[in-house]
């Protein structure tokens, strides 16, 4: 009878913590890209971050292995927004089901729930993530470091790569303790009102940003100029009296409307900009 009291003892999952979680994060972040494989994509990462929470859940051999089996089906997802949030519910399903295990209580959250719920968030997290980190936040950080990169200083290169992962970390870690905190309703929350207006925020920002790159450093500007009741007149300076910039401005709103128009052909566009910019300069015009 002592020993049968002993094994239960033995198999009762451990409680997890805040710690747990962050470290989980910081696995799959950093195990990422590692093993990826085109029939399992990003599963082995996100196995091999949870493996310690799964650890202290499932003493028992044949439990944990399952448990290992469950998250190496197909996943694929952005990182941050997607991972972090993911890796955090995750652990969340896997602690109510190893005390239903352990209590004996009928399964709720079964094989299917935890791959569907999985299936169900990691496109739709993906898309935002991607929009927001690889799409604004990083262009953001690029924007902020091309002055000094043209003054040749080193921070110029290095400054976008460091900010960009110190954010990703700290995104993620937010994310993954939502995920944790509150379970499958973690996914409301990502897309939720707040959310959405920081995702338009970030966005209004970004063209904010772009419009400031263009207007810095793409340099189009007219020699045309001629002279009338003898005084002279260059186009470039009553452009720049009427609309400063107008000739950047021009160029990158037709490539918007061609881009919007024929698809993201970058190659057919360069190759027709510098044919027309060409033409123009050759004829006195730019």
């Amino acid at each position: 009878m002592t020993q049968i009291v002993q094994e239960s003892i033995d198999l009762k999952p451990e409680a997890i913590t805040k710690k747990d979680i962050t470290i989980a994060w910081l696995r799959w972040y950093y195990a990422n890209e590692i093993p990826h494989s085109f029939d399992r994509y990003l599963a082995a990462s996100l196995m091999w971050g949870l493996m310690p929470i799964l650890k202290k859940l499932y003493k028992s051999k044949s439990e944990l292995a399952a448990a290992y089996q469950r998250h190496l089906l197909f996943f694929n997802t952005q990182i941050t927004w997607g991972g972090g949030t993911i890796s955090g519910i995750m652990a969340s399903l896997e602690s109510v089901r190893a005390d239903e295990v352990y209590q004996n209580k009928p399964i709720s959250i079964d094989n299917d729930v935890l791959y569907n719920t999985k299936a169900g968030l990691m496109g739709a997290l993906a898309g935002i993530g991607d929009a927001i980190d690889s799409g604004t936040v990083q262009y953001i950080f690029i924007a902020i470091a091309l002055p000094w990169a043209q003054e040749g200083l080193a921070i110029g290169a290095l400054f976008p790569f460091f900010a960009f992962v110190i954010y990703q970390l700290f995104v993620g870690y937010y994310f993954a303790q939502l995920g944790f905190k509150l379970g499958r309703n973690a996914a409301t929350e990502v897309v939720g009102n707040k959310m959405q207006m920081l995702i338009e925020g970030l966005s209004i920002l970004g063209l904010f940003m772009m419009g400031i790159l263009a207007a810095s450093y793409i340099k189009v500007s007219s020699s045309l100029k001629f002279t009338l009741s003898g005084k002279d007149f260059v186009i470039q300076n009553t452009l720049d009296k009427i609309l400063p910039g107008a000739l950047p401005l021009i160029v990158v709103m037709g490539l918007y409307f061609y881009f919007s128009q024929k698809g993201l052909k970058v190659t057919r566009a360069l190759v027709g900009l510098t044919i027309i910019l060409g033409v123009l300069a050759a004829i006195g015009i730019l």
